[in-house]
């Protein structure tokens, strides 16, 4: 069973997309801002990571970049998805090492859901 990481600290929008997911069967580790996101990374060591770029704290990117400085984290596929839409946060976002970028308002948690399988498949 894969575990994802949701760090997103809209409350309905995580609960929400981690409902998604427990119906999935997916594993699920959560945290509401960038330093608990990294620390979550960290400890659960997940298949994937869901990440919001404006956070209380550190930011999304700031999070993306400490992931990816580390050995141990950096392998894991990280999936952005946050109300930031300029072509200058997503090429920023895909440069840290982001594997895919969703705008929040785009797309249902159906399929947020979808992106995560075929980004683990």
């Amino acid at each position: 069973m894969a575990k994802v990481l949701v760090i997103e600290d809209d409350t309905f929008l995580r609960e929400l997309i981690v409902q998604k997911l427990d119906q999935g069967g997916y594993d699920i580790a959560e945290a509401v801002d960038g330093e608990e996101g990294v620390k979550q990374a960290k400890a659960e060591k997940p298949d994937i990571i869901l990440l919001d770029l404006i956070l209380p704290g550190i930011d999304g990117f700031e999070v993306l970049r400490q992931l990816k400085e580390d050995e141990t984290l950096s392998s894991i596929p990280v999936l952005i998805l946050s109300n930031l839409g300029q072509k200058e946060d997503i090429e920023k976002g895909m440069k840290l090492g982001a594997k895919g970028f969703l705008i929040k308002a785009h797309f249902t948690p159906g399929e947020i859901i979808e992106k995560i399988k075929s980004i683990l498949a």
